[in-house]
């Protein structure tokens, strides 16, 4: 537990720095009293278990308090967000806000860019991450023990490599969403009951992908083992790569890719 550690997260009320924020007092990386939380309305639903947590509605008073700032608003918001983190350590959970631009907008030169997703509430996020040099090794290891606390992460080499997992990991449960509307959509078309064909697309989307786990068979191992098979599976794998399946996701992954290098232009701001 990093005890001797206050740690405010503005955004607090939202589902990202809920989840993680919750994530932390649960497996036990902070004390309640150590952990502030910061929202308009200086209300945040789930901390009931918790009455120690400090809340906020005054993001300036967060900074002064807090020894680390997490910053998990939107990007369009943080203009709206002044503080002053001298040197603290200030992650950010911010698509696109790339790290000068955090370093001159919060006075921090200990920043770290981070991007976890929705997978957080359920423990299951995997959360890429890129610090700044002046990042320390005890910094690094408070960031490691926030990102496990649900799930678990991986510090990348360059601000490059971020915005490339920017596109990839930020977006969450859309790109598996989009298989199971697309399946959904064909099963319904083919006149089988809602139940019977959500319960039927959850089974594929949720549950036997849990086959690829950390642990799990490789992805190109499986696709290649039910090729070998030359049965139905085989018969529908080969169908939609020959549709351009691996194109259509190539062509989405370098579209989130340069939105997120168009986003770093939109919210640079000037150093102070």
């Amino acid at each position: 537990m990093f005890t001797e550690l206050t740690v405010g997260i503005i955004g607090g009320g939202g589902w990202l720095g809920r989840s993680i924020g919750a994530a932390m007092l649960e497996k036990g990386v902070l004390a309640p009293a150590s952990l502030i939380l910061s929202s308009r309305s200086g209300r945040v639903e789930g901390f009931d278990a918790w009455p120690q947590v400090q809340l906020t509605t005054d993001n300036r008073e967060l900074a002064q308090r807090a020894d680390i700032i997490v910053l998990s608003v939107r990007p369009e918001q943080f203009a709206a967000v002044e503080i002053d983190a001298a040197d603290k350590l200030v992650i950010s959970f911010m698509a696109g806000v790339s790290l000068d631009t955090l370093v001159a907008r919060t006075g921090s030169r200990r920043v770290i860019r981070a991007m976890p997703n929705a997978a957080a509430e359920i423990g299951q996020c995997y959360t890429p991450w890129f610090a700044s040099e002046q990042v320390s090794a005890a910094d690094r290891a408070f960031t490691r023990a926030m990102f496990e606390s649900c799930g678990s992460s991986d510090e990348v080499a360059s601000e490059a490599d971020l915005d490339y997992l920017t596109g990839l990991v930020g977006s969450g449960a859309a790109y598996p969403a989009l298989l199971a509307e697309a399946m959904l959509a064909h099963a319904l078309a083919r006149g089988l009951p809602r139940q019977v064909a959500e319960n039927a697309v959850r089974g594929v989307v949720v549950g036997a992908s849990q086959l690829l786990g950390r642990d799990g068979m490789p992805p190109a191992a499986m696709v290649e083992a039910m090729l070998d098979y030359r049965g139905t599976t085989a018969a529908g794998l080969q169908a939609m790569i020959e549709a351009g399946f691996k194109q259509a996701v190539d062509a989405g992954l370098e579209a989130a890719e340069a939105a997120a290098r168009r986003m770093q232009g939109q919210y640079a701001t000037p150093e102070r």
